[in-house]
Protein backbone atom coordinates (compact mmCIF):
# COMPACT_ATOMS: atom_id res chain seq x y z
CA UNK A 1 0.00 0.00 0.00
CA UNK A 2 3.26 2.09 0.79
CA UNK A 3 4.22 2.01 -2.82
CA UNK A 4 1.10 2.75 -4.44
CA UNK A 5 1.13 5.99 -1.66
CA UNK A 6 3.97 6.78 -2.89
CA UNK A 7 3.65 6.45 -6.90
CA UNK A 8 0.07 7.99 -6.51
CA UNK A 9 1.60 11.23 -4.95
CA UNK A 10 4.36 11.37 -7.42
CA UNK A 11 1.97 11.36 -10.05
CA UNK A 12 -0.42 13.63 -8.95
CA UNK A 13 2.42 16.05 -7.74
CA UNK A 14 3.93 15.85 -11.41
CA UNK A 15 0.61 16.40 -12.91
CA UNK A 16 0.41 19.64 -10.84
CA UNK A 17 3.70 20.89 -12.00
CA UNK A 18 3.55 19.96 -15.85
CA UNK A 19 -0.03 21.98 -15.50
CA UNK A 20 1.30 24.56 -13.90
CA UNK A 21 4.61 25.11 -15.83
CA UNK A 22 2.28 25.04 -18.68
CA UNK A 23 -0.08 27.43 -17.69
CA UNK A 24 2.97 30.25 -16.99
CA UNK A 25 4.76 29.67 -20.57
CA UNK A 26 1.35 30.04 -22.31
CA UNK A 27 0.81 33.06 -20.33
CA UNK A 28 3.77 34.58 -20.81
CA UNK A 29 4.14 34.14 -24.52
CA UNK A 30 1.21 35.58 -24.94
CA UNK A 31 2.04 38.68 -22.65
CA UNK A 32 6.12 38.79 -24.18
CA UNK A 33 3.81 38.69 -27.91
CA UNK A 34 1.33 40.84 -27.18
CA UNK A 35 3.42 43.84 -26.21
CA UNK A 36 6.41 43.03 -28.48
CA UNK A 37 4.29 42.48 -31.67
CA UNK A 38 0.50 43.53 -30.97
CA UNK A 39 -0.84 40.04 -31.84
CA UNK A 40 -1.66 37.73 -29.36
CA UNK A 41 -2.59 34.08 -29.04
CA UNK A 42 -6.12 33.41 -29.60
CA UNK A 43 -6.19 30.38 -27.56
CA UNK A 44 -4.40 31.23 -24.77
CA UNK A 45 -6.71 33.05 -22.43
CA UNK A 46 -8.87 30.02 -22.91
CA UNK A 47 -6.57 27.41 -22.47
CA UNK A 48 -5.00 28.83 -19.65
CA UNK A 49 -8.46 28.99 -17.80
CA UNK A 50 -8.68 25.68 -17.93
CA UNK A 51 -6.00 24.34 -16.69
CA UNK A 52 -5.98 26.41 -13.64
CA UNK A 53 -9.59 24.51 -13.09
CA UNK A 54 -7.90 21.31 -14.11
CA UNK A 55 -4.82 22.40 -11.32
CA UNK A 56 -7.51 23.41 -8.59
CA UNK A 57 -9.23 19.75 -8.73
CA UNK A 58 -6.18 18.26 -9.41
CA UNK A 59 -4.26 19.68 -6.41
CA UNK A 60 -7.49 19.41 -3.93
CA UNK A 61 -6.43 16.13 -3.08
CA UNK A 62 -2.57 17.08 -1.71
CA UNK A 63 -3.64 19.96 0.22
CA UNK A 64 -6.46 17.93 1.83
CA UNK A 65 -4.46 15.36 2.55
CA UNK A 66 -1.67 17.55 4.64
CA UNK A 67 -4.27 19.46 6.12
CA UNK A 68 -3.83 22.61 4.01
CA UNK A 69 -7.35 23.30 3.86
CA UNK A 70 -9.02 25.74 6.05
CA UNK A 71 -10.35 24.07 9.49
CA UNK A 72 -11.98 25.57 12.86
CA UNK A 73 -10.15 23.84 15.38
CA UNK A 74 -11.82 25.47 18.21
CA UNK A 75 -14.45 23.24 18.83
CA UNK A 76 -12.18 20.00 18.54
CA UNK A 77 -9.80 21.71 20.74
CA UNK A 78 -12.61 22.11 23.26
CA UNK A 79 -14.07 19.32 23.52
CA UNK A 80 -13.45 15.90 25.77
CA UNK A 81 -10.76 13.42 24.15
CA UNK A 82 -13.73 11.33 22.85
CA UNK A 83 -16.11 13.72 21.43
CA UNK A 84 -13.79 15.36 19.86
CA UNK A 85 -12.94 11.50 18.09
CA UNK A 86 -16.76 11.41 17.00
CA UNK A 87 -16.61 14.94 15.20
CA UNK A 88 -13.63 14.01 13.17
CA UNK A 89 -15.63 10.69 12.97
CA UNK A 90 -18.50 13.09 11.41
CA UNK A 91 -16.01 14.99 9.53
CA UNK A 92 -14.84 11.77 7.78
CA UNK A 93 -18.22 10.75 6.59
CA UNK A 94 -19.07 14.16 5.50
CA UNK A 95 -16.04 14.61 3.51
CA UNK A 96 -16.32 11.08 1.77
CA UNK A 97 -19.85 11.96 0.37
CA UNK A 98 -18.66 15.17 -0.62
CA UNK A 99 -16.16 13.65 -2.76
CA UNK A 100 -18.46 10.81 -3.85
CA UNK A 101 -21.27 13.31 -4.37
CA UNK A 102 -18.72 15.50 -6.28
CA UNK A 103 -18.17 12.52 -9.08
CA UNK A 104 -21.11 11.47 -9.86
CA UNK A 105 -22.13 15.11 -10.02
CA UNK A 106 -19.55 15.67 -12.10
CA UNK A 107 -19.84 12.86 -14.60
CA UNK A 108 -23.82 14.09 -14.98
CA UNK A 109 -22.21 17.50 -15.33
CA UNK A 110 -20.04 15.91 -18.27
CA UNK A 111 -23.00 14.14 -19.85
CA UNK A 112 -24.91 17.21 -20.22
CA UNK A 113 -22.40 19.16 -21.17
CA UNK A 114 -20.34 16.88 -24.38
CA UNK A 115 -21.87 18.16 -27.25
CA UNK A 116 -20.82 21.81 -25.92
CA UNK A 117 -17.71 23.05 -27.32
CA UNK A 118 -15.27 25.40 -26.65
CA UNK A 119 -15.03 28.83 -28.71
CA UNK A 120 -11.16 28.89 -29.44
CA UNK A 121 -9.59 25.45 -29.46
CA UNK A 122 -12.78 23.69 -30.27
CA UNK A 123 -12.97 21.03 -28.07
CA UNK A 124 -16.06 19.70 -26.21
CA UNK A 125 -16.49 20.99 -22.54
CA UNK A 126 -16.81 17.73 -21.01
CA UNK A 127 -13.47 17.87 -21.46
CA UNK A 128 -13.02 20.86 -18.92
CA UNK A 129 -15.74 19.52 -16.75
CA UNK A 130 -13.62 15.67 -16.26
CA UNK A 131 -11.63 17.89 -13.94
CA UNK A 132 -14.34 17.65 -11.11
CA UNK A 133 -15.10 14.01 -11.46
CA UNK A 134 -11.16 12.83 -11.64
CA UNK A 135 -10.09 15.99 -9.41
CA UNK A 136 -12.61 14.60 -6.52
CA UNK A 137 -11.67 10.96 -7.25
CA UNK A 138 -8.04 11.73 -6.46
CA UNK A 139 -8.95 13.53 -3.69
CA UNK A 140 -10.97 10.71 -2.27
CA UNK A 141 -8.03 8.50 -2.79
CA UNK A 142 -5.94 10.70 -0.65
CA UNK A 143 -8.47 11.31 2.07
CA UNK A 144 -8.84 7.12 2.59
CA UNK A 145 -5.31 6.80 2.67
CA UNK A 146 -4.95 9.30 5.97
CA UNK A 147 -8.79 9.08 6.93
CA UNK A 148 -7.60 6.56 10.17
CA UNK A 149 -4.42 8.19 11.61
CA UNK A 150 -7.12 11.56 11.05
CA UNK A 151 -9.82 10.21 13.19
CA UNK A 152 -7.46 8.02 15.86
CA UNK A 153 -4.96 11.28 16.18
CA UNK A 154 -6.04 14.12 14.20
CA UNK A 155 -2.98 13.89 12.10
CA UNK A 156 -2.35 14.57 8.57
CA UNK A 157 0.15 13.09 6.40
CA UNK A 158 3.57 14.95 6.35
CA UNK A 159 6.14 15.97 4.28
CA UNK A 160 9.50 17.94 4.36
CA UNK A 161 8.22 19.21 1.17
CA UNK A 162 5.52 20.77 2.58
CA UNK A 163 4.00 22.64 5.96
CA UNK A 164 0.40 23.20 5.69
CA UNK A 165 0.44 25.36 9.17
CA UNK A 166 3.33 27.88 7.81
CA UNK A 167 0.67 29.63 5.08
CA UNK A 168 -1.10 30.17 8.58
CA UNK A 169 1.43 32.15 10.19
CA UNK A 170 2.33 34.55 7.67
Amino acid sequence: MKKFEDYFLAFNRWALILILAAMSVIIFTNVVLRYTTNQSIEWAEEVARHMMIWLTFIGCGPVLRYGGHIAIDNLQDSMPTKAAQMLRVLIAVLVTAFCIFSIWFGIQYMDRTQYQITPATQISIAWIYLALPLGMGMTLIHWLLIVRSYIARREFASDAHFDATASASL
